[in-house]
């Protein structure tokens, strides 16, 4: 066993640490404290105690987490682990930017319409900020890390190199770690999903059959219907590869949950997914999160509209409340294919009207009271593995397609390492 025992600042009793993790402690305080590279690069796989680790050396070192120390992710999903594990955090984009919005206004001052968003470098972060932790860095892209070292803060970045990287541009970082965690912890070894990562980042073919009292691999024909759709109904997500399986098996599910096939747009409470980054819709008081791509909540109040257009409430898994009267593309609900141009505006009436921002007719007609981007959801009982990463939930079902992929392997470890207890794949 190895410890550390060491109380700087404050008082601090210290937990036992694998002499992994150990090691690790010891060259990050190293560099925080007598080195003046900026970056320190952390990996650790799927059980080896990463997270657990990067809180500890924080308080260890004095800093306090939020303030002098502040945590941030790629993406809003991301952030909101963090969040609830009880660690203050947002997303890399609102600690860094601004928005700046370009707008056109009439003589009385009054707002006709929205130019366009655009993102701009701060000038400058808070004093009290000494150090910035990333998660999930193999999912930053190079042109966003660069940004975030133009503030001249050490950043710790912690991520998984066996993760896929990021959907867009490059990461460069995950290839040159300065130390990655590799041994399990005590209480990670008898966990069947870290197992079963393991196997996989190995290259191993994962059997058929039970792992534990918690995992399984089931042949996909093997299930009546019955048991596949009580399988469905009993997952906080099911992951796929492509977006025709995710379609498809957003319909089973929803037949299976007893909405009627006729029924195409969503119904109060139904699960759904943004697929359109829209900075300007903050989704709570504070601003650290947006409607952006990836953010999976919930809905109710749902309307419909013209033009192809609906309005409905939005409340993300992670928060407490809803952002109301959001404008959605209808279309791919009804005809499988987005209505509106990506950043299309919709109008809404004096007289309660939802309408496009091309319908002249009715513009000429009506005062507009208010005009807003029109937000782009879908169903996400099931979505693919890329929109999953950086999020985890209790009972994952992967529906195995790595074979459609080059990078098959790290889908796979992905996939399985969104399950933080139970753990079913279909093959």
């Amino acid at each position: 066993m190895c410890y550390n025992g060491t109380v700087k600042k404050q008082l601090y009793t210290a937990p036992t640490l694998t002499c992994d993790q150990q090691e690790a402690a010891t060259l990050i305080e190293e560099w925080y404290y007598h080195l003046n590279t900026q970056i320190f690069v952390l990996c650790g796989y799927a059980g080896t105690g990463k997270t657990f680790l990067v809180d500890y050396i924080v308080r260890k070192m004095g800093l306090v987490p939020g303030e002098s120390a502040v945590f941030v992710a790629p993406t809003g999903k991301a952030a909101s682990v963090l969040i609830r594990a009880g660690t203050p955090a947002s997303t890399i984009h609102s600690l860094i930017y601004t928005r700046e919005e370009d707008i056109e206004v009439n003589e009385d001052g009054e707002v006709i319409s929205e130019r366009f968003l655009r993102f701009v470098l701060k000038s400058s972060l808070p004093k009290e900020i000494e150090l910035i932790v990333v998660d999930e860095t193999s999912m930053v892209s190079d042109d966003l890390l660069h940004d975030l070292l133009s503030f001249g803060i050490k950043c710790l970045f912690c991520g998984d190199p066996a993760q896929l990287p990021p959907v867009y541009g490059t990461n460069s970082l995950m290839k040159t770690p300065v130390y990655t965690l590799k041994e399990i912890v005590r209480q990670a070894k008898d966990d069947p999903i870290v197992q079963m990562s393991e196997a996989v980042r190995a290259g191993k073919l994962l059997s058929y059959g039970r792992y534990g009292e918690r995992a399984a691999v089931i042949p996909k024909n093997s299930l009546r219907p019955e048991e596949r759709a009580a399988l469905f109904l009993r997952a906080d997500l099911v992951i796929v590869g492509t977006n025709r399986t995710r379609s498809r098996i957003n319909r089973e599910i929803r037949c299976a949950r007893g909405i009627p096939e006729e029924q195409l747009l969503p119904i109060e409470g139904e699960k759904l997914i943004c697929t359109l980054n829209d900075w300007s819709k903050p989704l709570d008081d504070a601003g650290s999160f947006h409607l952006v791509n990836g953010i999976v909540g919930t809905c109710s109040d749902v309307r419909e509209g013209e033009d192809g257009l609906g309005m409905l409430d939005f409340q993300a898994d992670f928060l407490d409340r809803p952002v109301k009267n959001l404008p959605f593309d209808a279309g791919v609900f009804s005809n499988g294919v987005y209505f509106h141009s990506y950043g299309a505006k919709a109008c809404l009436l004096a007289n309660g009207r939802l309408v496009h921002e091309n319908n002249f007719g009715a513009l000429r007609s009506a005062k507009v009271k208010r005009e807003d981007t029109i937000a782009r959801f879908e169903f996400a009982y099931a979505v693919t593995c890329h929109k999953a990463q950086g999020s985890e939930y209790d009972t994952v079902v992967v529906l195995d397609e790595s074979r459609l992929f080059s990078d098959g392997r790290e889908w796979l470890y992905t996939a399985i390492t969104r399950a933080k207890n139970n753990l079913v794949i279909l093959r």
